[in-house]
């Protein structure tokens, strides 16, 4: 390598402020530190320069993360990889037939099944609503978990919406803009309604939190609300929190996360009738195989 691929090399981060904005925000915190994770590997493995990378080096870091990593992380890291490179403009060995051969060889050593969260179905949120109490954290999380379910939205979804993104209707729901999700990058957006009972809910949040506040769902210190968004976590400990309240068993509490929600709604859909179709124009799912998966208990308990 030359004096001037070394020094471009080591600018990398720099180079990465031209995926601002092109990325969402969470891609490019992984990507950074999946690069991250290959510079350090290179250092324990005494390669003192990273960039640009041989075949033989990306494959051996490949199959060593596998050994600990899930493979979609480890697809991640070499898409990461990849993309050093060519902001670089370096040599991209990333598309080598033995680059291929190792990332199978990651996938045929990890045959475990993907953890699926507890679906949250409707006799499971109802109790959980039931639970939050009667203040300004208790009216939040209700609206909050109501509408999830309703939308079927993922967490990121969930805190991202604004009060310009939402119309009341004359019969009390509300019409909501779901503007940006994972699988619509570009924002096209998709259009959700809420039933009447979730209506009420938002209705009773709304009151209590003023029409000074820009984001839907907000933090609460100490009884005051904060206009900031909430992070991504809340959403996982308020359903988390609301489970040990309802006195469900810690295996039970321990198996819903924030994606439970969306899981739930799905697998309730299914129950009632509706068809896959229909169930992925309702969450915004583009994969048949990712819905599949959170199909599978619902349709257990259809046909037994």
């Amino acid at each position: 390598m030359s004096h001037i691929d070394s020094i471009i090399a080591s600018d990398w981060r720099s180079e990465f402020q031209r995926l601002e904005g092109a990325y969402a925000p969470a891609t490019m915190r992984s990507y950074r530190a999946d690069v991250e994770a290959f510079e350090n590997w290179c250092v324990e493995n005494g390669i003192k320069r990273p960039f640009p990378a041989s075949v033989e080096t990306v494959c051996c870091f490949l199959e060593d993360q596998g050994q600990s990593k899930a493979s979609s992380t480890v697809q991640r890291r070499l898409y990461a990889i990849r993309k050093v490179h060519r902001l670089l403009r370096l040599t991209d060995p990333t598309y080598d037939e033995d680059i291929n051969l190792a990332m199978r060889k990651v996938r045929r050593q990890q045959s475990i099944r993907p953890r699926q969260a507890k679906g949250l179905t409707r006799n499971y949120l109802d109790n959980l609503l039931d639970s939050e109490p009667a203040t300004p954290w208790g009216l939040r999380n209700r609206a909050m978990l109501a509408l999830g379910y309703e939308l079927m939205t993922r967490r990121s979804e969930l805190i991202a919406l604004r009060n310009q993104d939402i119309t009341e209707r004359r019969d009390g729901t509300f019409r909501v803009l779901i503007r940006r999700s994972k699988a619509d990058p570009y924002g096209q957006g998709r259009i959700a309604f809420t039933s009447k009972r979730t209506g009420d809910l938002l209705r009773e949040w709304l009151a209590c939190r003023g029409p000074t506040i820009e984001w839907l769902f907000c933090p609460i210190y100490r009884g005051s609300v904060i206009d900031r968004c909430l992070e991504t976590t809340s959403i996982r400990s308020v359903i988390k929190e609301a489970a040990r309240r309802c006195g469900l068993p810690p295996d039970q509490v321990a198996s819903f996360s924030a994606h439970s929600m969306r899981v739930g709604a799905a697998q309730d859909l299914l129950a009632g009738g509706f068809n896959t179709a229909a169930i992925m124009r309702a969450g915004g799912w583009k994969s048949v195989n990712v819905l599949a998966r959170y199909l599978e208990k619902a349709e257990h308990n259809v046909w037994a």
